[in-house]
């Protein structure tokens, strides 16, 4: 395969279509012969169909929904970087087809294509045809030697799952450590590089302050967010890992908008979403975090009747709304996590501005000019645009402007910022100049990757201006009552 705009036409696929069984959508099923993606034996480390604007499809068609147009270069961020047509979305899903079809010496081969996606969606946003790149290029990832299958990734996973409180343990742990400054230390003395891990020293940098109680240690202790005495519940606040571990002040300020504005609610006491299981090849674990937590959402339901579950970070909302698509295959689980899915709700879209109140003139002029950054799993995941915006413009007014460019991926994306610095920093370089110029004082946030990739930028590059998850801006600038 080339880097020029055309892939090289390689052998003819040695596949054929057969209509032997209908798929949920009733097409056609492709069969391979050869396919070098992942053998059967692999075959519980992939997603048994994809859930797509155009019906539930597997991996070959969703990919062969790709017609090659070109529309999503100039949304790719990969690709409107490097001008490589290999780190494009067309071209990773072209790579996909090249793997089923026996075209391509083997998934190892695509590993750079499929590594360096942002996930950001925004190819699919720009698509006619709604191509899940992001959800392709996972598939394509899982079939890489050894993903997910690393000591950390695993500790990580099974130690979250199995073992949550040991989990909060190790994290208070290394956040002791980043106190004493032996991290920041070993960074410049260039010790992650000899042990051949450059991103953590990226992971270390990006974060200023650490907590050490977190979110839902607090959220246990209001009495407020019980659910003894509460019939009917006006919400239900989920704690993503994010604001969980580390941005605490996230959660506290979404629980306290959430108080203001919408009635009485409790704290789901949820486990992890299974994001992380999911994005790094452990299917069966993000499947065993999603069981956990649709039970004690239908624990709760049964108690209380309907309500929303409100979380605070794009990127884990995101993947809830998409439960769906890990029990394609399940006739029992698949109800119940569309039913769950329907039921999330992100905390961009939940508060309508009429009840955002009014500014604080002291606070809003602290906050200087108000810009607002789409995050990708926001805008793209979700669909969400205007509702942060009509919230934003009623609360700033005249302090808000618009950021350009502000759907261009800000580089964090996950780990991404870890495992890919390099591209990493030329993605974030583009967004800080977007922010520069508008001279942004507060950018607002709706997901906490966000949050600590663009004031890890901000510090270095444009020290005057901060970001702010939106939740965190509204508790700020709203005038308390």
């Amino acid at each position: 395969m080339s880097d020029n705009n055309q892939f090289e036409p390689g052998e003819q696929p040695k596949a054929s279509w057969e209509p032997e069984h209908e798929g949920a959508a009733g097409g056609a099923h492709f069969r391979s012969e050869v396919n070098e993606l992942y053998g059967h034996e692999q075959a519980g480390r992939h997603l048994t169909a994809l859930l797509t604007d155009l019906g539930e499809r597997n991996l070959y068609d969703a990919a062969a929904q790709c017609n090659r147009c070109g529309y999503c270069e100039t949304s790719c961020p990969t690709y409107m970087l490097t001008g490589r047509e290999t780190i494009s979305a067309r071209g990773r899903n072209q790579f996909v087809r090249m793997l089923v079809e026996g075209r391509t010496k083997s998934p190892d081969a695509a590993a750079e294509s499929f590594s360096t996606c942002l996930l950001c969606g925004a190819c699919s946003s720009a698509c006619y045809a709604k191509v899940p790149t992001p959800d392709i290029v996972l598939e394509g990832r899982r079939s890489l030697t050894g993903y997910g299958d690393n000591f950390f990734a695993r500790a990580a996973v099974n130690t979250l799952l199995n073992a949550p409180r040991l989990f909060a343990f190790w994290l208070k742990l290394a956040y002791l450590a980043k106190l004493t400054g032996l991290p920041r230390l070993a960074a410049k003395m260039g010790l992650y590089d000899f042990i051949g891990m450059p991103g953590l020293a990226e992971a270390e940098g990006a974060v200023n302050k650490v907590p050490l109680r977190f979110a839902s240690e607090l959220l246990r202790r209001d009495p407020e967010l019980g659910t003894e005495g509460k019939k009917q519940l006006g919400w239900a606040y989920f704690a993503a890992c994010g604001p969980n571990f580390l941005f605490t002040e996230v959660a506290q300020a979404t629980v306290r908008i959430l108080k203001k504005t919408s009635g009485p609610g409790i704290f789901v006491d949820n486990q992890c979403c299974g994001l992380m299981a999911h994005n790094y090849g452990r299917l069966d674990d993000a499947r065993e975090f999603a069981r956990r937590n649709i039970l004690r959402y239908e624990e709760l339901k049964a108690e209380h009747g309907d309500f929303p579950v409100i979380a605070d970070c794009a990127s884990c909302t995101a993947f809830m709304k998409g439960y769906e698509q890990l029990f394609t295959g399940d006739a029992d689980w698949r109800p119940r996590a569309k039913a769950f899915a329907a039921a999330v709700k992100d905390i961009l879209e939940f508060i309508p501005a009429e009840k955002a109140g009014r500014a604080d003139p002291a606070a809003l002029a602290a906050a200087g000019t108000v810009t607002y950054h789409d995050s990708c799993r926001a805008c793209h995941g979700q669909g969400i645009r205007q509702e942060p915006r009509a919230v934003l413009h009623k609360l700033a007014g005249k302090n808000f402007r618009e950021l350009p460019e502000s759907d261009w991926c800000c580089g964090g994306a996950g780990a991404f910022a870890f495992t890919q610095p390099e591209l990493s920093n030329k993605v974030l370089d583009r967004k800080l100049r977007n922010i520069a110029s508008v001279q942004a004082g507060t950018v607002v946030v709706g997901a906490t990757s966000c949050l600590a990739q663009i004031n890890a930028g901000l510090r270095a590059a444009y020290p005057s201006a901060r970001a702010v998850h939106y939740s965190v801006f509204i508790d700020e600038v709203a005038e308390k009552t």
